[in-house]
């Protein structure tokens, strides 16, 4: 998957539906805009397996593509061990799946590890709320956070990788 030359970031919520799909489909658009997908390589995944081989939950999907963004191609899948020598940067939606990333992470790995949010200190959240339980206005919230955090991670890697 991953071109030496390119950035890889690994977007991950607990079930690779809702959350960790959402901010895969919506920073893909910010990076093929951008006209840096040759440079910045994107995927999602989740801690658990439950949902493995699904789409996207339909409200997602719904929700993104009333914003132009299109999840229907992405498949649930799983956090390996390989991701973490796979992937540049590893983004956690919210603290139990960071936690978890911490215990999957092998000592010798390349990957880097944060929360998604903290790319986007001004938005005063840590954690991408999990809309699964809730309506519909979770979802927008959803793609309120992950747009802006996508436009400030996308404005920083342009910065550190001179893009």
């Amino acid at each position: 998957m991953k071109d030496d030359k390119a950035i890889s970031v690994l977007f991950v919520c607990l079930g690779n539906i809702c959350r960790s799909p959402t901010a895969d489909g919506v920073f893909r658009g910010l990076v093929a805009r951008a006209g840096l997908d040759e440079q910045i390589l994107v995927d999602s995944a989740g801690t658990g397996a439950g949902h493995a081989g699904n789409p996207p939950d339909s409200r997602s999907q719904a929700a993104a593509a009333e914003r132009g963004y299109d999840l229907s191609k992405l498949r649930a899948r799983q956090v390996t061990e390989d991701d973490f020598h796979r992937f540049d940067l590893i983004l956690a939606m919210d603290q139990a799946n960071y936690n978890g990333l911490m215990n999957l992470q092998p000592v010798n790995s390349k990957a880097h590890l944060d929360m998604f949010l903290s790319c986007a200190p001004e938005l005063g959240v840590r954690e991408v709320p999990d809309p699964y339980y809730g309506g519909d206005d979770g979802f927008e919230l959803v793609l309120d956070l992950v747009e802006a955090a996508g436009e400030k991670l996308l404005d920083s890697l342009r910065r550190q990788y001179q893009l």
